[in-house]
C-alpha cells in the first residue's frame, strides 16, 4: 500500500487488499523452524566401569585471559578418577588420547561402558565419536545449558577449586601439575566421599568396600556391647554403599487411580 501511494496510485483500502490476498492464498505464514527438543539423559550405574563422566575446566594462568585446561574422566559409581590431564587448549584429539588411554588401563570390555559428557566442542568432536564407536563405547550428552545433566563432573571440579591448596592463579602448567597430581592421588585413595558411604573412591572401584563396611559394623557392635547405655536407639546401623547411582533418576510413576463403582 505504501509503495502504491508513493507512486501516486490508490487501488483499494488496506483491509480490502488483505482480503484479496487471503482469498488468493497469498497470506500464508512463512516457514518457521521449530526448536529441537532434547531428551533428558537418564543413566544408571550399578558397578564400577559401567558409566564414566568427563568434562574440562579452566584453571587461571599467570596473566589475564591465560588459562590451562584440566580434563577429568571419572567413574560415576565409585567416583574414582580414571584419567586426567592438563593442556594448553581444549582439543578433541587430546580428549581422544585421554579416553583411549583410560579405557586400556582399566581393561574395559567392549560394549560394557557408557561415557557421558556435556556438549562442548571437544565432546562433540568427530575423532572422539569415532574412537568410542571403535571401542564399543556408548556416548551420551547433556542437554544444552543444563548443568545438572552432568552433576558428578561438576561436583568434582567444585571439590578441586575449593581445596585449601588451590591457588588463585597458576604460574605455569608445571605449577598446575604440581597441584593436580597429589590432589587426584588424595581424592582417589584418601578422600572419604559422602556420596559413597564415606568410603574412598579407590575402595569402591577396586572392590574392597565390603570388607571396610564389615569392619565398621564389627567396631560398632563391640562399642555397643561395652556401653549399650550410650546407644538409646539400640545397635547403630553403619551406612551402606548405594546399590545404584543415577544421572537424572526416572520420576516415580503416580499410583493408578482406582474408581469404585457403586453397587
Amino acid at each position: 500500500m505504501a509503495i502504491l501511494l508513493d507512486e501516486g496510485r490508490y487501488l483499494c483500502s488496506e483491509r480490502t487488499m488483505y482480503y484479496l490476498l487471503k482469498k488468493n492464498k497469498q497470506t500464508v505464514v512463512r516457514y518457521q523452524s521449530t526448536p529441537h527438543v532434547y531428551s533428558k539423559p537418564e543413566l544408571l550405574a550399578t558397578r564400577p566401569n559401567e558409566l564414566w563422566s568427563w568434562d574440562i575446566t579452566k584453571l587461571k594462568g599467570p596473566s589475564r585471559w591465560m588459562y590451562y585446561f584440566l580434563y577429568v574422566l571419572m567413574d560415576v559409581f565409585s567416583r574414582y578418577v580414571v584419567g586426567w590431564m592438563l593442556a594448553h587448549e581444549e582439543s578433541g584429539k587430546l580428549a581422544e588420547a585421554l579416553i583411549a588411554d583410560s579405557y586400556m588401563r582399566h581393561n574395559i570390555v567392549p560394549g560394557s561402558l557408557t561415557v557421558h559428557s556435556d556438549n562442548g566442542a571437544p565432546m562433540r568432536a568427530m575423532v572422539v565419536a569415532q574412537l568410542m564407536s571403535n571401542l564399543g563405547i556408548l556416548k551420551t550428552h547433556s542437554r544444552p545449558h543444563v548443568s545438572n545433566d552432568n552433576p558428578y563432573s561438576e561436583a568434582m571440579f567444585k571439590t578441586v577449586k575449593y581445596d585449601p591448596e588451590y591457588p588463585d592463579r597458576f604460574s605455569s602448567i608445571d605449577h598446575a601439575h604440581e597441584f593436580s597430581d597429589p590432589f587426584f592421588k588424595w581424592y582417589n585413595d584418601d578422600h572419604r566421599h559422602s556420596g559413597i558411604a564415606m568410603l574412598t573412591p579407590a575402595s569402591v572401584h577396586f572392590g574392597t568396600a565390603g570388607k571396610i563396611i564389615a569392619n565398621r559394623e564389627l567396631v560398632m557392635a563391640q562399642a555397643f556391647e561395652r556401653h549399650p547405655e550410650r546407644f538409646v536407639k539400640g545397635l547403630p546401623k553403619v551406612e551402606q554403599l548405594p546399590k545404584a547411582v543415577y544421572i537424572n533418576p526416572p520420576l516415580p510413576q503416580p499410583p493408578p487411580k482406582i474408581i469404585v463403582c457403586g453397587s
